[in-house]
């Protein structure tokens, strides 16, 4: 079979809550994830013979680490599937940089295979089977924007309004393990009514604790609230800032130091994964 190939998107955390840490050291969260029109590319190539590989490995990830070869052998043994896959992928979301590059790349070996090997099994049974890969995973099969809960594994699909993005990321690479087992990071922030969200009202509970140790975190942070919303998105290093229109976000993006890489999208209702392989309609 000739290769196929599909949408890894990223999202963003436009706030992320920490309200306390569970016995088997996860942690309760609330946030909002929003998908965004700007992501990865997977290919897949199937046929016999139950063989799982990359195409070529991803830069300081063994192919055994990556969790796109996680996925597939999750699913293969929980499906007793006998087919194959061989992946490519054309990286474009910053490793590192808390836009659930990784998570989005298995969450889409997921529901691509399930469409590619004919398993037909259902959204929430690959959710089962993606939180075992990775508290990010759900979401991208769930394929909507919304608010979460618990681990980031409750998710209430709800369609706030749509921004354009400015979306930077300095030269350091962030640990999300690093970051959630900090001894003074916040862990007790009371719980929202998701009902009430505004953005002005809601933080990032990792974002000072990330910018006391990676400082060109907080001087990118300084640089771009001067002109618009500013945070950074999960653990870090990305910080995004909050635009009505792509014309303002471009300009100030033209005006973004050369030392930060840095790109612009639109945030989403749907996955753009779901919506080529026909799971909602097209947006």
């Amino acid at each position: 079979m000739a290769i196929q190939w599909f949408p890894s998107p990223a999202k963003i955390n436009l706030f992320l809550h920490v309200n306390g840490r569970m016995e088997n050291g996860y942690h309760q969260l609330q946030t909002y994830f929003q998908l965004l029109d700007y992501g990865d590319k997977l290919g897949i190539e199937i046929s016999e013979g139950k063989r799982l590989e990359m195409s070529s490995s991803l830069p300081d990830v063994d192919d055994n680490d990556n969790l796109i070869i996680k996925a597939a052998k999750t699913l293969q043994s929980y499906a007793r599937s006998e087919k194959s896959a061989i992946f490519s992928i054309v990286k474009k979301i910053p490793m590192g940089g808390g836009l659930g590059g990784g998570s989005s790349n298995a969450a889409t070996a997921l529901v691509a295979l399930n469409k590619l090997w004919g398993l037909d099994l259902s959204l929430e049974t690959l959710m089962k089977i993606g939180a075992n890969i990775g508290a990010d995973v759900p979401i991208f099969i769930k394929g909507t924007s919304g608010f979460a809960s618990g681990i980031g594994d409750i998710i209430r699909p709800s369609a706030i309004s749509l921004k354009w993005y400015l979306i930077a990321k300095p030269d350091v690479h962030i640990s999300t393990a690093e970051v959630f087992a900090a001894p003074d990071l916040p862990r007790n922030t009371p719980t929202i009514s998701f009902d009430k969200y505004t953005f002005e009202d809601t933080t990032n509970d990792c974002q000072t604790f990330v910018c006391k140790r990676y400082p060109e975190v907080a001087k990118l942070l300084q640089w771009l609230v001067n002109y618009a919303p500013t945070r950074m998105t999960g653990t870090g290093a990305c910080v995004f800032s909050v635009f009505d229109s792509q014309d303002k976000a471009q300009q100030i993006l033209n005006e973004l130091p050369k030392e930060y890489a840095g790109f612009i999208c639109r945030g989403t209702h749907f996955s753009t994964l779901h919506e080529q392989i026909g799971l909602v309609a097209a947006t």
